[in-house]
């Protein structure tokens, strides 16, 4: 079964930006979560995809990615997503051997700053950059879904104030 093991972290400064290799625009829609599992349709630059990821289970989870039409993806986010479209800039920035992925969120997010990297074994021993920050896989605050609630949230009271 195809598994994905990553670890997320917040950023203790911006000394990872001298180290880009590369960069990429993303466009992620969420179509459907039920019990920690997911369907996402995600646009990186020209490239299309779908997702099924399973439920967390410590650092990995299960996910099926596949390569979809462009077309169909805009489709997707169109009509499928609601209003559950998150844009951000995806950073790669090389460390010890492993790429690391730095997303820098726009629109309803912006200033969400979020390190991730992925691990061949949830116990790979990694080796940080002073640039991460306090570690928050598995934190829940931090899930895109809830950050974005929260971000909607904040945008009501802030239009409910005379």
């Amino acid at each position: 079964m195809p598994q994905e093991i990553e670890r997320k972290f917040l950023l203790a400064h911006d000394g990872w930006r001298s180290s880009i290799v590369k960069s990429a625009r993303i466009r992620d829609g969420l179509i459907a979560t039920f019990n920690g599992r997911k369907a996402r349709v995600r646009i990186i630059d020209d490239h299309a995809t779908i997702a099924l990821k399973g439920q967390q289970n410590g650092f990995g989870r299960s996910e099926f990615e596949y390569a979809i039409p462009y077309s169909d993806a805009e489709e997707m986010l169109r009509t499928m997503c609601d209003d559950r479209v998150l844009e951000k800039m995806r950073y790669y920035v090389p460390h010890a051997g492993l790429t690391w992925e730095i997303d820098v969120y726009e629109g309803l997010l912006k200033g969400v700053v979020i390190a991730e990297v992925e691990l061949d074994r949830e116990d790979r021993v990694l080796e940080f950059p002073d640039w991460v920050g306090k570690e928050i896989t598995g934190d829940l605050r931090y899930s895109k879904i809830n950050m974005e609630k929260a971000a909607k949230r904040r945008e009501r009271l802030r239009q409910d104030k005379p």
